[in-house]
């Protein structure tokens, strides 16, 4: 029996999905190991292991802070880990004991953010790719979410491409009763989730609904999400150009979530990099045709099921979605094989490639 320590401090967070999945299954499916699962003090109530071998532990150290370099590290080796597995790449660079490292994907280091100070978010940028380069070599595994992303880390890192195994996400029905959007009700919509960072790409799929409303002149653009700095700046400049129908309805609930996937149009996905594309995958399952940008990953994992276009064309965009809306055959095939392809995924298969991932770096 080891001991395994699991870096959950983004549990809560945007990205936490991931993890949240991971730690769900393996309750289910190790009964061999012992785990400490590091969570920020303000989670440790929330999340209730049911797995007697899961014990919760507050971590108090920020990520990308001098803390989480010094604090963390001395953390860690009080907890006498036999194996930490990092939930995502930033870590403590002088914790040289074993571990694995999950990498999502390298678009921190490709694009800027405009919501942070250009000459401190250079500077961390700097930073970040030497930490990406030191977590990939001293790692004992790497894992990432899709064989692009795989690739795209050993080109960038010089590490063996064996060294990495690819443990592809999954996404679920939501169980919440459908709530309907009130103010959406009745209007036909265009639906995309999520962050708005430069490389999701929303001011062209912005530009490519202004092409789109001389042909469907009743379709809104709904933008879900939680507003931040930068979905405040596209905003502003939204109201700035009178651009109409484009509704940044902001955080949604799980139930009004599953609404928006059963009731609209279309999902777009424009996004200029990827490691995964979750939402794209979960609107599937919901009934959602999806078009969607062919960048990076998504080809790989949305397959045959999507509707794609290049996201540097707005013109291409606006063609892509429109055929969506307009092609009935090419709309309902689009539906049949989002559900097909969406059942090949398996958060349960997921955790037990990460287990493998474990039981191989400890020798066992």
């Amino acid at each position: 029996m080891s001991r395994i320590v699991i870096d959950a401090r983004e549990l809560r967070t945007s990205t936490g999905r991931y993890v949240e999945r991971l730690l769900h299954y393996l309750q289910q499916i190790d009964d061999e190991h012992q785990y400490r699962v590091l969570l920020r003090p303000q989670d440790v109530v929330g999340w209730q292991p049911t797995n007697p071998r899961f014990t919760p532990v507050a971590c108090r150290y920020k990520e990308f802070t001098f803390g989480e370099q010094l604090g963390l590290a001395r953390q860690l080796r009080r907890l006498r880990a036999d194996l930490v597995h990092f939930g995502m790449t930033q870590q403590p660079v002088i914790y040289r004991q074993k571990k694995v490292t999950t990498m999502h994907d390298l678009t921190t280091l490709r694009f800027n953010n405009p919501s942070k100070a250009w000459l401190v978010f250079k500077f961390k940028q700097l930073v970040y790719r030497w930490v990406v380069k030191r977590a990939a070599r001293q790692s004992d595994a790497v894992i990432c979410g899709s064989q692009f992303v795989k690739a795209d880390v050993a080109q960038f890192t010089g590490i063996n491409p064996d060294k990495i195994t690819v443990t592809y996400e999954a996404a679920e029905p939501i169980t919440a009763e459908p709530e309907p959007v009130i103010s959406l009700a009745g209007h036909k919509f265009l639906l995309y989730v999520g962050r708005p960072t430069p490389h999701k790409n929303l001011e062209r799929l912005i530009e490519a609904f202004v092409l789109l409303k001389a042909r469907h002149p009743d379709l809104v653009l709904v933008l879900a999400g939680q507003k931040d700095a930068n979905y405040r700046l596209i905003e502003a400049e939204v109201r700035r150009r009178t651009i109409k129908k484009v509704d940044f309805i902001g955080f949604v609930s799980e139930g009004q979530l599953r609404w928006l996937y059963e009731h609209c149009e279309a999902y777009v996905f424009p996004s200029l990099s990827e490691g995964f594309g979750l939402p794209g995958l979960e609107a599937m399952v919901h009934g959602a045709p999806v078009v969607s940008s062919n960048a990076t990953c998504l080809p790989e994992i949305y397959g045959q099921a999507a509707h794609y276009f290049d996201p540097s064309d707005v013109q291409a965009m606006a063609d892509a979605i429109s055929e969506v809306l307009t092609d009935k055959e090419l709309r309902a095939d689009l539906i049949r094989r989002g559900h097909e392809q969406a059942q090949k995924y398996s958060w349960q298969r997921m955790a037990e490639q990460t287990l493998a991932v474990y039981n191989r770096a400890l020798g066992s």
